[in-house]
């Protein structure tokens, strides 16, 4: 695995699964497998488990760790090809992730969609530009579209739950639900992504103007009412997203969408799941969150096996 940007970077999704399951188990079996290469830590916007995981997975690699907040302490980056910089960016994204490929042998990039032009965002042009610019290994942080060190953690817990069933018999259901302020669709586009390439039977329920873009939710079972959606399910991955038809657009907050333990009555007992942050009250209930239902700790648990599982298969390629 050169890198880490999509579920089409990784090969083998039930292979990654058990690397990350046996750090699990061994936490520090390879603890020098890392030794003298150093990992760099792009962040342009906020992060807690991503941030904390991706140190803890990289140093018990034996990796060095750097972490930059570009957004507080960078220049500003310049884009576009053949610009004239006589406003406000500072330094061309191709100094910047060039220097950044020599400092470091992997590179870790978190970067939010602006959820304003559509085509900007999904063309990822950013990411593109810094794994060509840079040289090196590249692992998503989370993207504009897609935040796949997410997504492993989540087939992860799935497959922690499930312990190998028939993964077509382990029904799964990614309900939107209602948020304050529009949000993107990458958690949503990633776990649809991994959910079908795992085989789940797999159902997104959403309200009508919230379809998610088709390359996404190709193979999935959409359904626009919560309650049919929920019926059996083993699994619900709770998470709101804004339009992306309507882009960016909050066109609903319907509280009615919200989980609680009232609506998973008819389901398989189902545990819950939920990226973090949440907020609660709003996205779930407090009863959901505290309940035995809830997996969002062990998720976030997770994330640090999932990521060293990652990291390990890059470095294996250096």
């Amino acid at each position: 695995m050169k890198d880490f940007i999509s579920v089409n970077d990784v090969p083998d999704i039930n292979n990654l699964v058990q690397d990350a399951l046996h750090y699990k188990n061994n936490p520090m079996v390879d603890k020098n497998l890392g030794y003298a290469k150093t990992i760099g830590l792009i962040f342009l916007n906020p992060s807690l488990r991503t941030r904390l995981s991706t140190q803890k997975a990289a140093m018990q690699l034996g990796m060095n760790v750097m972490v930059m907040n570009m957004d507080k302490e960078g220049w500003s980056l310049e884009t576009q090809e053949g610009v004239v910089m006589d406003h406000n960016t500072v330094e061309h994204i191709k100094e910047a992730a060039g220097v950044m490929g020599k400092y470091c042998d992997i590179i870790g990039i978190r970067s939010f969609p602006k959820l304003i032009d559509r085509e900007e965002d999904y063309s990822e042009d950013f990411f593109l530009k810094f794994k060509k610019y840079a040289g090196v290994p590249i692992v998503s942080l989370e993207s504009a579209t897609r935040h796949p060190l997410q997504s492993l953690a989540d087939i992860i817990t799935i497959s922690e739950q499930t312990q190998h069933k028939d993964p077509k018999k382990v029904k799964v259901v990614l309900t939107w639900a209602p948020h304050i302020k529009p949000l993107p669709q990458a958690v949503a586009n990633s776990f649809s992504e991994w959910a079908v390439k795992a085989g789940f039977d797999f159902t997104i329920t959403h309200p009508k103007g919230y379809e998610l873009a088709p390359v996404f939710a190709k193979n999935a079972h959409v359904e626009h009412d919560q309650q049919k959606a929920l019926e059996g399910a083993d699994f619900i991955y709770v998470k709101n997203w804004s339009s992306y038809n309507d882009y960016g657009k909050v066109l609903t907050a319907d509280s009615n969408w919200m989980l609680t333990d009232m609506k998973i009555k008819n389901t398989n007992q189902a545990k819950v799941m939920h990226c973090l942050p949440v907020r609660r009250g709003i996205e779930l209930s407090d009863e959901i969150l505290d309940g035995p239902n809830s997996l969002v700790l062990q998720q976030a648990e997770n994330r640090v096996w999932g990521c060293q599982a990652v990291l390990k298969n890059i470095l294996k390629t250096l």
